[in-house]
């Protein structure tokens, strides 16, 4: 019987993110777009160069923002993760809790350290840039999984940016043949162009012998399978998932699933802030993909979602916004 509609492992990090030009962007050394790991001198660098702006502060980390997706839209998650005994995880602990995510944080007495955290920039063209520091989340383990609760929930969801971590891609891991053996359906994201360029055995180790539901946008697409040529890289995609989502911004999704591909529209919105996007969009399809819509549907009401959010500065939407756009799943895609 299962119990949890998602159950993720992933980087537990609390964002702070600020607004900044592409002036300052450049003068920080910043690379737009994408993630990149800093160590502490690094993050008191930059915290240098935005001291005195005004930053927001919530719960970050890719699967975290999955998890309370799903958990806000009224299903049940779990999230293995990690962090340290100090303020920072603290909030991080609570805000899981606070958003009706079940996770093992509650159940262990966390290390001394530093709780991860991630300086987020964001451009006035929406484009969010990550620095990230990992802190506890860096040595996140095997002690973290809850095989119990795993083999009891529908979808298991191995965040890509575990890759970079030998203890947390070996937990990753860990976690996924205990589902597999479960029989519960397993999903991956790719995460950033970062990891495939550096950390791709760790990616394709998650991936392993398939998956059911592969997330990507279509940077990362391309990057993974060498091509430029879009036809050539769902090919090659299709041999990674039974169902794959390529999220192409303005675009809409592409949903793969077999010999079939299609097309899913969005509805146009003004982009503030792409901060958060692609983990609502995962959270939001994978809620409705197990709550029996079709994964056409799922991807529809995703796209839906995923809008809200780059409509809005800040990675994660409020209750409120939670329910006008879960209002949207009954109805009909145009």
């Amino acid at each position: 019987m299962t119990h949890y509609d998602l159950y993720a492992i992933g980087n537990a990090l609390v964002d702070s993110e600020y607004e900044v030009s592409d002036q300052q962007l450049h003068a920080m050394g910043v690379e737009k777009r994408h993630m990149t790991l800093i160590d502490a001198a690094r993050r008191a660098d930059l915290l240098s160069h935005v001291h005195g702006l005004r930053a927001r502060r919530t719960g970050g980390g890719s699967a975290g923002n999955t998890v309370v997706a799903v958990a806000q839209l009224g299903g049940k998650a779990f999230y293995s993760c990690r962090v340290a005994d100090d303020e920072l995880g603290a909030f991080y602990r609570e805000d899981l809790v606070a958003k009706g995510v079940a996770t093992n944080l509650t159940h262990m007495k966390p290390p001394v350290g530093q709780t991860g955290s991630c300086l987020v920039m964001v451009t006035p063209d929406a484009e969010r840039s990550m620095s990230t520091f990992l802190g506890a989340t860096a040595d996140l383990d095997h002690t973290a999984l809850h095989p119990h609760d795993i083999a009891r929930s529908r979808v298991y969801y191995m965040e890509g940016y575990l890759a970079a971590s030998p203890t947390g891609l070996e937990a990753a891991l860990q976690g996924r043949a205990i589902a597999r053996e479960a029989g519960v359906a397993l999903a991956a994201t790719l995460s950033d162009m970062s990891m495939i360029k550096f950390c791709r055995s760790g990616l394709e180790a998650m991936v392993g012998d398939g998956l059911d539901y592969l997330f990507c946008n279509e940077e990362e697409a391309h990057t993974w399978c060498g091509s430029d040529d879009l036809e050539v890289v769902c090919r090659q995609l299709r041999q990674v998932a039974r169902t794959v989502c390529l999220t192409r911004s303005a675009k809409g999704c592409r949903v793969l699933e077999g010999g079939q591909q299609t097309d899913v529209p969005v509805v146009p919105v003004k982009a503030l802030d792409t901060n958060g996007a692609g983990d609502m969009f995962a959270g939001a399809f994978l809620y409705a993909a197990t709550h029996g819509h079709t994964h056409t549907h799922a991807a529809w009401f995703a796209n839906m979602a995923a809008g809200r959010v780059v409509s809005q500065y800040g990675n994660r939407l409020s209750n409120e916004a939670i329910a006008e756009v879960k209002l949207q799943l009954g109805q009909q895609p145009v």
